[in-house]
C-alpha cells in the first residue's frame, strides 16, 4: 500500500511536468522508484567512448565522445528510463567568473572538451567558447515566480550525457526533470526506438517542428556544418498576421462616433491609476478623481484594448493608450517598423544596414538563417561581430547577453523570443570624474498626440543614465562595465547628472559637435519613426484614434559613424518604453505632468515640449 501511496504523491507533484515533457507513461513507475532510491545505473547500460580520430581526419564539427549502448534495448520496456546528472548549472552571463572561482569545476570542463591549454585564462576562454556545444536549457514557469527566477538556466550533463551525439533520427530522448520533493534537477533519457548492443544512442538537439528548414539547420551550427549560410541576410516585412500572433485581440474605434465630441468642459476630471499623476498633477485645468465613471481622462497602468466598445459608451472620455501601439514598444516589430523609413536595406561595401538609427536588428525566431549570413559576411570583411540578445518585451536588462560567438546566438531561439541586434561597439562615451569615459544613454519622453493627422512632441529635458565602469570591448559578462540600468542592481552606485548639466559637460568634451544639432538628428530619427509606425493600418500600424493621448520614452545611444572621410555622431535608437517609469520626471522637473497634460489636451504649447511631428 505504501508503494501505490507514494507513487500517487509522486504523480500528484510529476504528472503535468511528465505530460508536458512527453515521457511515455509506462515510464513512470520506474521513474518514481528511481528517484525514491537516487538509483543512478545508466553504467549498466551504456558505455561512454571517446573517438579516436586521425589528426587530418578531425573537424570542428567532430564530436569528441559518443555512447554506446552495451545491451539489447526494447523502448516498451518500463526499466529503461534513467537519470542522467547535471555537472554544470549556469547563467549565460556568469560563466567566466563561475569557472574563476570554482577549479575543480574548470577542470572537469577541461577534460569533458578536451581542452588542453596550460594557463587558467586561456583554459577559461576556451571552455567559454565551446560551452554552447554542450549546454542545454530549460525555465521554470509559473506566475508564483518572479521574472528574475524565470530567466532561462543552462546546464551542462554529466560525461555520460554530454557525449550523446545528435541525429535528424535520433533512437533516445533527453529532457529535463525538475524533482519537486528536493527541488532538485536531472534529465531522464529514455528510449523512442528500440537498440542493440552496440548501437550509438543518439538524441536530437533541437526538437520540435520548424516551418523554416532553414531555421531549424541555423540552430544545429554548433554540431554540423552548412555551405549555404552565406549569402542573402535582407529582410523582408512579415505579413499582418505576424502583428496579431500571441497578442490579444484588439478592437478599433468606430470613428463616425467620434466625429462630434463634446467641447471639452472647463476641468477636465482625471481618473489615474499611476500615483506620481495623482501627485504631481495641479495645473487649475485638471481634477484627480477617484471614480472611472466620472473621469473625463482615463490613465490606465494596463493594456488597454477595447477602444471600439469605449467610442460607443463613452465617445467623450480619453484614454491614454492607443490602438496597435505595441508594434513600437515590442522589439522585435519596432525593427520590422523602422526599417520601413530606409529606401534599401543595406550598403554593399560596409554592410550598415538602414535606417542608420536603427542597430542591425534579427529576430532569432523567425531570421536567424539571415543573421547567420549576415555574421558570416562581417566575419569576412574583418568587421566587429559583437551582439546584443533581448527578449522582444522585458526591461532592465533581464535575459539579456552580449556575445560574439555564433554558436551561442544560434542556441538562444530555444530560451523563447529574442532579438539580437548588433551591439554599438563605437558608442560616444563620457568622461565621468575618477572613472573615465564611460557608457551612457539618453532618454526622451514622447507624446503621441494623434494619428492620421500624426503628432509628435517631445520632452526636452531628457534623462540620462551611465555605466560605472570605462568602456571597452571586452569582460562582457561585467554588467557595471556595458549596461547603463543601474536603479535594479543592487549596491551599484546611480551617478545622477541633469540634462542642463550634461551640456555643460558635452560642451566641455565634445566641443566640436554642437549638442544642439545631435539633438536635431535624435528628433528628425523620432520622427522618421512615427511616420513609419503609422504608415500602415492597424494590426501592421498604430491606429487612429481621436480619444486616445500616449506617453512613451525612447532610450538612444550615441555611436561614432563614418561618413564622407568625416566622423559623426549618429543616435542609435535602442529601445521604446510603454508607460515609461516617469519617477524621476517628476522629481527633478515637478511641472512635468502639468506640461505634458497641457500638450495632451489642452492644445497648449509648452516651452519644454518641442514638436517634431
Amino acid at each position: 500500500m505504501d508503494g501505490i501511496s507514494t507513487y500517487n504523491s509522486f504523480l500528484a507533484l510529476h504528472k503535468p511536468q511528465l505530460l508536458l515533457s512527453g515521457v511515455p507513461e509506462h515510464f513512470w513507475p520506474t521513474l518514481c522508484k528511481k528517484l525514491k532510491d537516487q538509483i543512478f545505473d545508466s553504467g549498466l547500460t551504456f558505455q561512454l567512448v571517446q573517438i579516436d580520430y586521425e589528426d587530418s581526419e578531425k573537424m570542428p564539427y567532430d564530436p569528441l565522445w559518443s555512447v554506446m549502448a552495451i545491451t539489447d534495448i526494447d523502448r516498451s520496456d518500463s526499466t529503461h528510463i534513467y537519470l542522467i546528472d547535471h555537472a554544470w548549472t549556469y547563467k549565460a552571463n556568469s560563466i567566466v567568473n563561475t569557472l574563476r572561482n570554482v577549479p575543480e569545476l574548470l577542470q572537469r570542463m577541461c577534460a569533458m572538451m578536451q581542452v588542453t591549454a596550460t594557463s587558467v585564462d586561456e583554459q577559461i576562454e576556451m571552455v567559454a567558447q565551446n560551452v554552447w556545444k554542450y549546454a542545454n536549457t530549460y525555465a521554470i514557469a509559473g506566475s508564483e515566480f518572479s521574472i528574475e527566477e524565470r530567466v532561462p538556466v543552462w546546464y551542462v550533463l554529466d560525461e555520460l550525457g554530454s557525449g550523446i551525439t545528435h541525429s535528424d533520427n535520433p533512437n533516445f530522448r533527453a529532457v529535463p526533470f525538475i524533482n519537486v520533493s528536493d527541488q532538485m534537477t536531472y534529465t531522464l533519457l529514455f528510449p523512442i526506438e528500440n537498440v542493440e548492443q552496440g548501437d550509438i544512442v543518439t538524441r536530437n538537439f533541437v526538437e520540435g517542428s520548424y516551418s523554416n528548414e532553414l531555421q531549424r539547420e541555423a540552430m544545429l551550427i554548433p554540431w554540423k556544418h552548412f555551405d549555404h549560410f552565406y549569402e542573402d541576410f535582407s529582410q523582408d516585412e512579415p505579413d499582418s498576421d505576424y502583428f496579431i500572433e500571441g497578442h490579444i485581440v484588439e478592437t478599433l474605434p468606430t470613428l463616425e462616433l467620434l466625429k462630434d465630441r463634446q467641447p471639452l468642459p472647463e476641468k477636465l476630471k482625471v481618473f489615474s491609476e499611476y500615483r506620481y499623476i495623482n501627485d504631481y498633477l495641479t495645473a487649475p485645468e485638471f481634477e484627480i478623481v477617484a471614480n472611472e465613471e466620472d473621469a473625463d481622462i482615463l490613465w490606465y497602468l494596463n493594456h488597454y484594448k477595447t477602444f471600439k466598445e469605449l467610442s460607443e459608451t463613452s465617445p467623450n472620455k480619453f484614454i491614454n493608450q492607443f490602438p496597435f501601439e505595441y508594434v513600437i514598444t515590442i522589439k522585435d516589430l519596432l525593427a520590422i517598423v523602422a526599417r520601413r523609413s530606409a529606401k534599401i536595406h543595406h550598403a554593399s561595401g560596409d554592410l550598415e544596414t538602414y535606417p542608420l538609427w536603427l542597430p542591425t536588428t534579427y529576430n532569432l525566431k523567425t531570421e536567424l538563417p539571415k543573421l547567420v549570413a549576415y555574421y558570416m559576411q562581417r566575419q569576412k570583411a574583418g568587421l566587429d561581430n559583437h551582439w546584443i540578445c533581448k527578449p522582444y518585451n522585458l526591461a532592465r536588462g533581464l535575459d539579456t547577453y552580449i556575445t560574439h560567438n555564433l554558436d551561442f546566438l544560434c542556441r538562444l531561439p530555444l530560451t523563447g523570443p529574442k532579438v539580437a541586434q548588433k551591439y554599438i561597439e563605437n558608442p560616444v562615451l563620457f568622461d565621468r570624474p575618477n572613472i573615465g569615459m564611460v557608457k551612457f544613454d539618453i532618454r526622451y519622453v514622447i507624446v503621441l498626440k494623434s494619428v492620421n493627422p500624426t503628432e509628435v512632441y517631445v520632452y526636452n529635458n531628457f534623462f540620462l543614465r551611465f555605466s560605472n565602469k570605462q568602456f571597452a570591448l571586452n569582460n562582457f559578462e561585467d554588467y557595471e562595465q556595458h549596461f547603463t540600468v543601474m536603479n535594479y542592481t543592487e549596491g551599484a552606485p546611480l551617478y545622477r547628472l541633469l540634462c542642463e548639466q550634461f551640456k555643460q559637460e558635452w560642451s566641455k568634451q565634445y566641443a566640436n559637435y554642437d549638442w544642439e544639432k545631435v539633438e536635431k538628428s535624435v528628433f528628425q530619427m523620432i520622427s522618421e519613426l512615427f511616420v513609419a509606425a503609422t504608415l500602415k493600418d492597424a494590426p501592421c500600424g498604430i491606429a487612429k484614434s481621436p480619444q486616445s493621448r500616449a506617453l512613451y520614452a525612447a532610450d538612444i545611444m550615441l555611436s561614432w559613424q563614418q561618413q564622407n572621410n568625416e566622423l559623426k555622431i549618429q543616435p542609435k535608437l535602442l529601445e521604446m518604453n510603454w508607460m515609461p517609469d516617469c519617477q524621476r520626471a517628476c522629481e527633478y522637473y515637478p511641472d512635468f505632468y502639468n506640461d505634458i497634460f497641457s500638450v495632451m489636451f489642452l492644445n497648449k504649447e509648452v516651452s519644454t515640449c518641442t514638436k517634431v511631428l
